[in-house]
């Protein structure tokens, strides 16, 4: 995942919205002749491709539907000077109410493989959901721990995607770089190579790709063969304690947590404690089941959103003295 146009939440204001480009764009000549033209098209509307649901269109909008494709994408925008970003589920993401200039390449490489010895081999598209319940029903044990969170394979290792280990203990936190082996990037320098961990330089929410514009093109992991029936009741266990703490996208959108852990104490206890737990601007609401993740009622604004984070960030400096700092990208024009 990459974010271009990144803004403060302290800049938040509200605008009126309109969520169409100035003049219908015009396709560059250069991007045209490297891609498919019937999958770029212009002025798409990206709220469908988010989990807040919210966000205004895309200048130029892509579907990539191989890693050979995504790259092609991302040479051809750089080729031609182009604004890009790589979009994935569309998790922990602000989009703009006034759209993304440039193009948006939607990951849909999902192609995968699950060799005898059990590697998993996929593009950088695939929804890590289903290689979960692909895998589990296999018998082999490595993504079983993050069924329920919205990401794709890309996005997983941009972010070392993470969850508790398994119940009653939940001792610890388990990350995906714990399977990974290797993948195969599109280097800020153009370059096509396979890089390992030392590369990535995994770390909490972090990796070279916050760092560079690197791009994952596809992966391998490590799976180890287990009982199916344990695997399926870590699925269980899972998602009913995640269902107990986090609000269903499906009913309240949101982009999860807003704001960074802050060692030893979570942002959420510290909203919390300042007692906004269900304040809302707008139609974006702090959740009433926890207090980091904002949630989208039916019709709120990037503009809301924004708001709402400052206001959430001038309560607890206030109160607690501590800095908030975002945790989501903010993509696009505000």
């Amino acid at each position: 995942m990459h974010r271009p146009c990144v803004t403060t939440a302290a800049q938040a204001r509200p605008a009126a919205i309109d969520c169409r480009m100035a003049s219908p764009p015009i396709v560059p000549p250069a991007l045209s002749a490297a891609l498919d033209p019937t999958r770029l098209v212009t002025d798409v509307p990206l709220a469908p491709f988010t989990t807040f649901r919210i966000g205004g269109p895309a200048e130029f909008f892509y579907e990539a539907t191989s890693a050979d494709d995504l790259a092609a994408a991302i040479t051809a925008a750089r080729a031609a000077n182009i604004p890009w970003f790589v979009l994935g589920l569309g998790a922990n993401i602000l989009v703009g109410d006034h759209g993304v200039r440039g193009l948006v390449i939607r990951n849909r490489a999902t192609a995968h493989t699950v060799s005898d010895a059990g590697v998993l081999w996929s593009e950088s598209g695939a929804i890590v959901q289903d290689l979960v319940l692909e895998t589990v029903r296999a018998g082999w044990s490595g993504l079983e721990h993050y069924i329920g969170i919205p990401s794709t394979v890309g996005g997983a290792l941009w972010q070392n995607l993470h969850f508790l280990s398994p119940a009653p203990e939940r001792e610890r936190t388990m990350f995906i770089s714990e399977v990974f082996t290797s993948c195969d990037i599109l280097s800020a320098e153009g370059e096509r190579k396979t890089v390992d961990a030392d590369y990535i330089r995994f770390g909490y929410d972090d990796t070279v790709f916050h760092h560079r514009r690197d791009v994952v093109l596809s992966a391998r992991f490590q799976l180890t063969r287990d009982d199916p029936a344990r695997l399926h009741r870590i699925l269980q266990e899972n998602l009913s304690w995640r269902g107990s703490r986090h609000p269903w996208l499906q009913v309240h959108p949101s982009a999860g947590s807003i704001f960074k852990k802050i060692e030893g104490i979570g942002a959420g206890r510290l909203i919390d404690q300042c007692g906004l737990k269900g304040f809302r601007v707008g139609d974006a609401q702090i959740s009433h089941i926890h207090a980091n993740i904002l949630v989208n009622l039916g019709r709120a604004t990037a503009a809301d959103v924004r708001a709402l984070i400052a206001h959430a960030q001038a309560a607890v400096k206030e109160q607690f003295g501590h800095d908030l700092e975002p945790e989501i990208g903010f993509i696009g024009e505000f």
